[in-house]
């Protein structure tokens, strides 16, 4: 981080805090909470596309609001950061949210919030909120993962199930790699890319009218001790995988169907999920548009001895009318494999009474040939400051999903304050 933007990062930290603490003392009903995050990351191999081998350098503080009432909330978290890296200063509001008990069968939450769902660890089938993926990428932490959106939801309860319905006015897409920070693949040139590089077309988003927002729903569950839960979901794609007709990347329509089953076995947790993906837009024959797929992922995690903890998944996606699919493609070797196979595994060990923790999360995909790892090491020097150092190794050829970032294999040093 350069020397004017350290001081930055400094001066924000200060006048926030200063902003808190007369703001607690003022209003005793609201519980403040938050945080002070520094966090650089850089780069162990060349990339030759990308002007700096820093990918993080940034000193974050977030402010945590909540009022809890009789029968209403108000929660509000915001994240300002100072970053180093495309040295700016930047806004995040992941939650401003009111929560009514408008009943005993009908809770309600409106506003900007974090939305979440399914069984699978660090990976999403049902779950089609919106995602960070360069903050994942990066060595920000695994919350940033999930982005925030504006939606309402409501919470039905009823003796035979209950139903979440989470209806998002305004699409809210991904947050991809578009290049800054991290090259990517494109298909159309056929090697890796970065903004600036190439001329790179920027998405194009539905219009914003009634009837391209987004509804998700959730019917849920527990018999005998398992979690069961159905879903389905209208919308677009959470990237912009089609191609409209003056060749731009686009959102095309998409329906999801799914189920989730999640509970206790022999020792340990079990779960599974299946979606299926839905285009729409898709004709089978249309390289333009992504072509349906069927989903699912069955994992099992397990405590094998004391404060040592193994999760591992088995995770599929089968793309639907691969043939057709291959027939009609300008760039058919660019084309996923009809059958994607991943397999990941968790390895957490907590030490010195569990003040420090070694973790080692992996990607691995048998058919592609790629792979993401992710060790980490956390440790708690008190009860509000931690530490954590953690790498990000891509491996795989370029036109592969975690290949494509393997120039942007990385390591990272986080310290937080929380308050």
């Amino acid at each position: 981080m350069s020397a004017r933007g350290a001081m930055r990062g400094l001066a924000l930290v200060a006048s926030w805090a200063a902003f808190a603490t007369p703001l607690q003392a003022q209003f005793s009903d609201v519980e403040l909470h938050g945080f002070v995050d520094f966090g650089a990351a850089a780069r162990v191999v060349s990339d030759p596309l990308q002007p700096d081998d820093l990918l993080l350098s940034e000193v974050r503080f977030q402010l945590d609001l909540a009022h809890y009432g009789e029968r209403a909330e108000f929660a509000f978290k915001g994240d300002f950061t100072s970053d180093g890296v495309s040295d700016g200063v930047e806004v995040d509001i992941r939650q401003a949210m009111v929560s009514l008990r408008a009943s005993d069968w009908l809770d309600v939450r409106a506003g900007r919030q974090v939305l979440t769902w399914g069984t699978g660890d660090l990976v999403f089938l049902n779950d089609l909120f919106p995602k960070d993926f360069v903050s994942f990428f990066v060595g920000r932490d695994d919350e940033y993962l999930k982005a925030p959106a504006t939606a309402l939801r409501l919470t039905f309860y009823s003796a035979l199930a209950n139903l979440d319905v989470v209806a998002t006015p305004v699409f809210e897409p991904d947050r991809s790699i578009t290049g800054e920070r991290l090259s990517f693949f494109d298909p159309g040139t056929g090697g890796l890319v970065r903004a600036g590089s190439v001329p790179l077309a920027q998405p194009t988003r539905p219009p914003r009218e009634v009837g391209n927002g987004e509804l998700a729903l959730r019917a849920f569950r527990t018999v005998s001790g398992w979690e069961l839960a159905l879903y389905a979901y209208a919308g677009f794609t959470k990237q912009p995988l089609a191609v409209d007709e003056s060749g731009a990347p686009t959102y095309s329509r998409l329906a999801s169907y799914g189920a989730s089953a999640r509970g206790a076995l022999a020792g340990g947790i079990a779960h599974a999920e299946a979606a299926l993906y839905d285009g729409s837009d898709d004709v089978g024959d249309a390289p333009t548009v992504p072509n349906s797929q069927l989903r699912g992922v069955v994992g099992y995690t397990r405590e094998l001895v004391r404060n040592f903890n193994v999760g591992l998944q088995y995770y599929a996606e089968h793309t639907l009318d691969h043939e057709r699919l291959l027939a009609a493609s300008p760039a058919p070797e660019w084309e996923p494999s009809e059958i994607r196979h991943v397999v990941t595994s968790r390895l957490t060990y907590r030490m010195l009474q569990q003040t420090l923790t070694a973790s080692l999360f992996a990607f691995a995909s048998p058919n592609d040939g790629d792979a993401h790892l992710r060790p980490a090491l956390s440790y708690d020097w008190s009860d509000g400051f931690a530490v954590t150092a953690g790498a990000n190794v891509m491996l795989g050829d370029a036109h592969t999903f975690f290949g494509q970032l393997s120039d942007a294999t990385n390591v990272y040093l986080r310290g937080r304050y929380s308050f």
